[in-house]
């Protein structure tokens, strides 16, 4: 099973190095068949009940407790997981906590997964950051929560990490997603290369990510920018359609 788990090089410093722990999931050593093969930890995706359950209790070997598992809508809500009651599964696209031990997670096939801390460890999140949610400010509104959890007004002394998502040479877009982002910030042009092709361009979720943090103060980011599209280690719905999700897990270690 050595294969199924990435742990992200995160230069982190100071008591998040020590307490701050994140994990995340490729595709291999699981018990989905094909088009789902082989860890698929998705529930809503057509893959068979009883294997993704069992994929989901392997996992269960290298995380400190069950992860909040959310059901994600490409939407900015953000669900504070000290609150969380083990029978629920919260509608949202982020969490935040300050719990040890309570592990958030999300899941994708494409998607940026974002994944929080501040440097003295007193809180973790994380986003699921599809373009809809990006441009639509779950990043934002990530931190936000964060700030609010720990009485804190600046952000600076966050530091994110930037999971497996499409890469820049392979997500194609339409001029309206551009359109939808530049109305915003027009610098984020300069993350929409044009195509050959009349109103395509492709699209780099990384920068506009980056772009994101750094108008909120955080320029510590980390990235092991992997491509999912061209990356058999992953799942992609661009590539794939029907195929399964991996997930990116942070939590907190007791002090």
């Amino acid at each position: 099973m050595s294969n199924s788990y990435l742990y992200p090089p995160w230069p982190l410093g100071g008591q998040a190095q020590e307490r701050v722990k994140t994990c995340i999931t490729t595709r291999f050593g699981g018990r989905s068949l094909p088009p789902y093969d082989e860890f698929n930890l998705a529930l809503h995706v057509g893959d068979d009940l009883v294997d993704v359950l069992a994929n989901r209790s392997m996992l269960q070997a290298v995380l400190p407790s069950q992860p909040v598992w959310l059901t994600q809508v490409h939407g900015v809500e953000v669900f504070d997981a000290d609150q969380w009651d083990s029978d629920h599964v919260p509608v949202a696209d982020a969490a935040v906590t300050t719990v040890p031990r309570r592990v958030l997670g999300v899941m994708t096939a494409d998607c940026l997964p974002v994944l929080l801390c501040d440097w003295n460890a007193r809180v973790v999140g994380v986003a699921h950051a599809g373009w809809r949610g990006l441009c639509a400010g779950v990043v934002e509104q990530t931190v936000s929560a964060m700030l609010k959890k720990v009485g804190d007004s600046d952000a600076s002394n966050f530091r994110a990490y930037l999971g497996p998502a499409i890469g820049p040479t392979a997500f194609e877009v339409g001029s309206e997603v551009r359109a939808a982002f530049i109305q915003l910030f027009p610098e984020d042009d300069l993350a929409f290369e044009p195509l050959g092709k009349e109103g395509k361009y492709l699209a780099d979720l990384y920068k506009l990510a980056k772009q994101r943090l750094a108008r909120l103060g955080i320029t510590e980011v980390a990235s092991g920018a992997e491509c999912t599209y061209l990356d058999q280690r992953f799942y992609s719905y661009r590539r794939n359609q029907q195929t399964g999700r991996m997930a990116s897990f942070i939590w907190l270690n007791p002090s």
